[in-house]
């Protein structure tokens, strides 16, 4: 979201979650709300396993250290997992760190850069690279046996971004703007689509709308976008639920609000 949609929240910031990938639950840049949220849409987080945080922007992180709060066990307990950026972990320059010391302690933690692969049992889970505000900012390509989710987080397009998303089934990505209408460290509807024709997924989701896109019918966009492509695309929408049965041989769903 920008700075507007996040503040006047005309389009909820919770990030999204990402429901038994290999048995696993994960929250995905938990912004504002995702706590209150969760609840709202009836996601347990204290039965998250780990949470991803792609980079230091209050609008990707904020509900990062109560997630973990919630997954520790009100931290009692050492278990689960975080990824995220340098600056979200570290600090980098004057972005970050986002998630104290104290809340690192009980999971275990790891850095993810463009192209760094983590496995987390059966998962492997890979940095893409951005072009964004936070020079650390990373995507992240999600992958078990069955079924590849990729998710751009904040990026402007550039030439070999679909190198970092091949193979996805499912592509998620940030589109602040509609049609053609550009700004720094972000994609538009057009740079979607085109990066959605390069990648060619089963289906491509919208998510990380600006005002512009939610003013000027998202839903529509997306139309145009799938007319285009060829590819289902949708918009996403707060409490958005997705049965990813028809993608996976295992049971998968995708929550996005």
């Amino acid at each position: 979201m920008d700075d507007f949609a996040t503040i006047t929240q005309k389009r909820m910031t919770g990030g999204f979650r990402i429901e038994g990938i290999d048995g696993k639950n994960i929250h995905i840049d938990p912004g504002p709300g995702a706590l209150v949220r969760s609840y709202q849409f009836g996601l347990d987080p204290l039965k998250l396993n780990g949470i991803m945080v792609s980079h230091s922007h209050t609008d990707h992180y904020t509900d990062a250290e109560v997630l973990i709060e919630a997954f520790t066990k009100g931290m009692t307990r050492k278990k689960g997992v975080v990824l995220g950026s340098l600056s979200v972990i570290e600090g980098y320059k004057e972005w970050g760190p986002c998630i104290s010391s104290y809340h690192l302690n009980k999971p275990d933690v790891s850095i993810l850069g463009a192209n760094k692969l983590i496995k987390w049992d059966n998962l492997k889970i890979r940095g893409t690279k951005t072009v964004h505000g936070d020079p650390t900012c990373v995507g992240f390509r999600i992958q078990d046996e069955n079924l590849t989710i990729s998710y751009t987080s904040d990026t402007e397009y550039f030439n070999k971004l679909h190198k970092y998303h091949d193979g996805a089934v499912i592509l998620i990505g940030s589109v602040i703007r509609p049609n053609d209408e550009r700004i720094r460290g972000h994609m538009c509807a057009n740079d979607f689509a085109k990066l959605i024709g390069e990648v060619k997924p089963k289906m491509a989701i919208m998510t990380h709308l600006g005002m512009k896109m939610i003013m000027n019918n998202p839903e529509e966009e997306a139309r145009r976008i799938s007319d285009e492509t060829g590819i289902r695309v949708l918009a996403a929408r707060d409490g958005m639920k997705l049965n990813l049965d028809e993608f996976s041989y295992s049971q998968q769903n995708l929550d996005e609000f």
